[in-house]
């Protein structure tokens, strides 16, 4: 899905999208110790940090982090909320940073709506930039058995199964360190997470 239509979804609903999940604490304690585990000592690129919250977790655990989104409100929401932390307008398809530069990646759900024929050009560009083993978390809404559509509540979004997942990332130039995996509970749909390395 192009970024403009991104955006633009996540520009009509910004307010309620940061008052619903715009603080860590609303991070499940689960997510945020994976995460922690497998992005030390970073520096970690947070892509797609939303209103900046886990880049805020991050930075408080000890590491450094940076956030980048294509939405100017999130943007102007967590510069304002989170002083002292950088945070950067642009897209995770073209990162300005140096080829093999930087030491860690955090993609949690800001994958998801990327049209599966666009996800490879995308890892290549995380792979591009990191560091030789560096480190990518990837968070996902999983499916049982096929990559599919569905609609999520802010526009269309992916769910992947996660070996297919973790198999899109092996082909990318990545070796699986880890995952993590969430069943459907009422209303939350099953979703999980993958830590890989840059081989």
């Amino acid at each position: 899905m192009p970024d403009n239509t991104v955006q633009a979804a996540y520009t009509a609903i910004h307010d309620l999208y940061i008052d619903l999940f715009g603080s860590p604490t609303d991070l499940p304690p689960e997510d945020t110790a994976f995460a922690r585990t497998h992005l030390a000592p970073g520096p970690v690129l947070d892509l797609g940090c939303g209103p900046g919250h886990f880049t805020k977790f991050l930075t408080d655990a000890g590491i450094p982090a940076t956030g980048i989104d294509i939405v100017p409100e999130f943007i102007t929401h967590a510069r304002t909320t989170y002083p002292g932390i950088g945070f950067e307008l642009g897209s995770l398809r073209t990162l300005d940073a140096p080829t093999a530069s930087v030491p860690a990646i955090l993609a949690w759900f800001s994958l998801i709506h990327l049209d599966p024929t666009e996800l490879p050009s995308v890892l290549a560009e995380f792979h591009r930039v990191l560091t030789p083993g560096g480190r990518l978390v990837v968070g996902f809404f999983e499916s049982a058995d096929t990559v599919e559509p569905f609609p999520h509540k802010v526009t269309t979004a992916y769910r992947w199964p996660a070996d297919h997942l973790a198999e899109t990332l092996h082909k990318a130039g990545f070796i699986e360190l880890a995952r993590l995996h969430h069943p459907a509970a009422g209303e939350v749909r099953p979703h999980g997470a993958l830590a890989v390395a840059k081989s």
